[in-house]
């Protein structure tokens, strides 16, 4: 069945103009690999600094309070994120999605860049906040279009009965930013706080004048998907994809909102969990860092197989295990955290991220993309997916709220995060099954007239 849709859609390609050049599916991965990795690197190397600096570098004078306002700002970017991801998309479904992607980086790394040289609370006063959350919207905005965009496009140049593996490595590059951006934090984390404090943090964020060259020339290298050429040519795109997905895909949005809502783990382990075993049950910095990436490491590996498995049996069993176990472990990880222990922090860290989370993670690239028609794909996904995220994002502030008083009192924050993968859960399990839906009949209300 694959392999006759897999002639299909190359024939029909060819006979538009737009025929596939060979291993493209596979440059569209490694790009979306990449792109992710070096985007994420920015966005994440925020995370580590919010959560180890910030407070005492931009909120001085908040007192006890200048912890919860680092963390808020982290969640600032998931704001802007629903807007970047109407504005990016609504391109990347009218003009192309590769031009989108390499506008997306170049401005995450232009404002992660500044970010790095903003003078301190001391030197310019409430100027400095101010300006850092403007920069963290920018951030918002790049990443709002990001998953969503490089997901559409590998989705639309992998072979049909691969999808989902191929999708798997626009998440694999993000996790390796993660892993970036902690192996950079280590020997940061490392110094003198004083030195930490005065110009230490800068680094990550400088060298993302780096990450914004080596981006920009991977993502220029890129066709545009056959199946979008041949929507473009036949002048059949959207006027306007945002009214249509609102139209035709309401409900998919909704659900895309929904089932993103596991995402919140993520935030929860590398944000609020890194901040309460340093700040509150007397984990080393570098400890954490040290478990972030061992366990991101090995998820580099369950990513890519929880997406495979969802190519041979289907999308949904795998995303709501997926889903459940993270609703269970993560109980585990929180009290292995108040043990102290390397040891059980990391087996527990393995079992929450490097299993569960990963394997709904590695294959949502193509489960929620599969959702939606060529023509609003890009749209659609990016909307459900950031409306979803901005729970996500204000996470580690809810979680700093929902412990109120006690610092040690975790339980809360873990039964938020296992209602939430719950719900996520239920959300996938109204989505119809699409790993052997040919690309074409995707997001079709009537897939036997998805050829005319």
């Amino acid at each position: 069945m694959s392999t006759t849709t897999n002639r299909t859609t190359d024939a029909a390609a060819s006979a538009s103009g737009t025929t596939r050049k060979p291993n493209q599916g596979r440059r569209a991965a490694v790009a979306a690999y990449l792109g992710g990795m070096l985007e994420y690197y920015d966005f994440f190397i925020y995370a580590s600094a919010a959560a180890l600096v910030f407070g005492d570098i931009f909120f001085p004078d908040a007192g006890g309070a200048s912890n919860l306002a680092s963390l808020a700002t982290f969640g600032v970017a998931y704001i802007a994120r629903p807007f970047g991801a109407v504005i990016l998309g609504h391109f990347g479904d009218k003009v192309g999605r590769r031009n989108v992607l390499v506008f997306s980086l170049v401005l995450m790394g232009a404002a992660t860049f500044l970010i790095g040289c903003l003078p301190d609370y001391n030197s310019i006063g409430i100027w400095a906040p101010i300006l850092l959350v403007f920069l963290r919207l920018l951030q918002g905005l790049s990443a709002g279009g990001e998953t969503a965009g490089a997901s559409t496009l590998t989705i639309e140049q992998a072979p049909a009965n691969r999808r989902g593996f191929y999708g798997s490595w626009a998440l694999n590059g993000i996790v390796s930013g993660l892993i970036l951006a902690s192996l950079v934090f280590l020997p940061i984390a490392a110094m003198p706080r004083e030195d930490l404090l005065s110009w230490g943090w800068r680094i990550p964020f400088w060298s993302s004048i780096l990450v914004l060259v080596v981006a920009y020339l991977v993502r220029r290298t890129l066709d545009e998907p056959a199946v979008f050429e041949e929507t473009k040519e036949h002048n059949e795109t959207a006027k306007l994809p945002l009214a249509v997905v609102i139209k035709d895909h309401g409900w998919d949005v909704v659900r895309v909102a929904f089932a993103s809502l596991f995402t919140v783990v993520n935030t929860v382990v590398a944000v609020f969990a890194l901040s309460f075993a340093t700040n509150n049950a007397g984990v080393p910095a570098a400890t954490m860092l040290l478990v972030t990436i061992c366990t991101n490491v090995a998820a580099l590996f369950t990513q890519p197989f929880g997406a495979y498995v969802s190519d041979r049996i289907g999308r949904k069993p795998v995303f709501i295990t997926g889903c459940i176990g993270s609703a269970v472990s993560i109980f585990f990880y929180f009290q292995a955290i108040s043990t102290g222990e390397f040891a059980l922090i990391l087996l527990a860290g393995f079992v929450t991220t490097s299993l569960f989370y990963s394997i709904s993670n590695g294959l949502y690239p193509a489960f929620f993309s599969e959702m939606f028609d060529v023509k609003v794909r890009y749209t659609g996904m990016a909307i459900g997916l950031q409306l979803g995220l901005l729970i996500a994002g204000f996470t580690p502030s809810i979680g700093t709220w929902l412990m109120g008083d006690s610092e040690t009192n975790w339980l809360p924050v873990a039964i938020f995060t296992a209602v939430v993968c719950i719900l996520a859960a239920i959300a996938a399990a109204t989505a119809k099954e699409t790993f052997r839906t040919p690309l074409k009949e995707l997001g079709q209300r009537n897939p036997a007239r998805s050829s005319n």
